[in-house]
């Protein structure tokens, strides 16, 4: 009986040594970012694409990504909680770095226009298509949230109710009231 248990074991270890071992802090790629480490599977695919948020006159969050980066796995849940407050009200249009088509030139209603080289990128453009944010690098909630703020004439941070991180579990957390 121990010798089963222990063998049921053994065999899954050494014959499927890397199998379903995700980590969030190496460059291998575990599958969807976004499910595994955001807890957040619906962003991918999106709903629409960078010309169709564009032709709706709707704030939109653009962002390059890759799923085998441990920048972008530990960034994914910033996109993630940025979802929560302006999914509704602003398109959120991630496109896999490796998927942008290698050629010389783009329109502005392509991602490849706005792509710089480096993930994770993040662009906010406001309803007429301006961009308003375009950072290379993790960039905090913060950071991202005051530029929606401003996209949607919301009252800044300081003077709207205060929101404190709590922990949900080792990778996420949420912005609750005091």
């Amino acid at each position: 009986m121990v010798g089963v248990a222990i063998a049921t074991f053994l065999i899954p270890t050494v014959c499927f040594p890397n199998a379903a071992w995700a980590a969030l802090n190496d460059d291998k790629y575990d599958g969807n970012i976004f499910a595994l480490y955001a807890g957040n599977g619906a962003i991918v695919p999106p709903r629409v694409n960078l010309a169709q948020s564009l032709k709706q006159k709707k704030p939109t969050l653009l962002f390059f990504y890759v799923d085998d980066s441990s920048d972008c796995k530990e960034y994914s849940f910033v996109i993630s909680q940025l979802q929560a407050p302006y999914g509704r009200a602003a398109n959120f249009v991630p496109v896999m770095a490796d998927a942008v088509p290698l050629k010389d030139d783009f329109t502005p209603n392509e991602p490849g226009y706005y792509f710089k080289g480096s993930v994770p990128q993040t662009l906010v453009f406001d309803g007429s298509g301006n961009v308003r944010f375009d950072r290379t690098g993790a960039v905090s909630y913060e950071e991202i949230d005051d530029v929606f703020r401003e996209v949607f004439d919301l009252l800044p941070r300081e003077e709207s109710q205060e929101l404190r991180r709590r922990p949900v579990n080792e990778l996420n957390v949420e912005l609750v009231p005091d």
